[in-house]
């Protein structure tokens, strides 16, 4: 039987493709869980628990600390994305962080 949705997998099927690597052969629930599951917007180690790793680091730094943190870690992924076995990730990682920063300034206008 071949699945089509997300909804047909069982959680053994699920389970097994949350642990594959990205080179799972495509079928629609692999191609949803990657959608889903990436390593740029969406990292599995960030996201173990009820809060994202990112709003746990937002919600303990004051908005200038916070800013400063987006920033570093854009600077970080455009600093070594050359020497990295996945550069075009790493610029993504990159961006990522300056619409962080982005989405941050324009709703806290008062902070710059």
């Amino acid at each position: 039987m071949i699945l089509k949705t997300i909804d047909d997998a069982t959680p053994q099927e699920w389970d097994k493709l949350r642990n594959s690597s990205k080179e799972t052969t495509s079928t629609p629930i692999a191609d949803a869980w990657h959608s889903v599951y990436d390593n740029v917007n969406k990292p599995k180690h960030y996201n173990n628990g009820s809060l994202e790793c990112i709003e746990a680091i937002k919600a303990m730094l004051t908005p200038d600390e916070y800013i400063g943190y987006l920033r570093g870690n854009s600077l970080k992924y455009r600093w070594r994305f050359r020497y990295k076995d996945k550069p075009v990730e790493d610029l993504r990682k990159a961006r990522w962080y300056e619409e962080k920063l982005l989405q941050f300034i324009m709703d806290n206008p008062d902070v710059t």
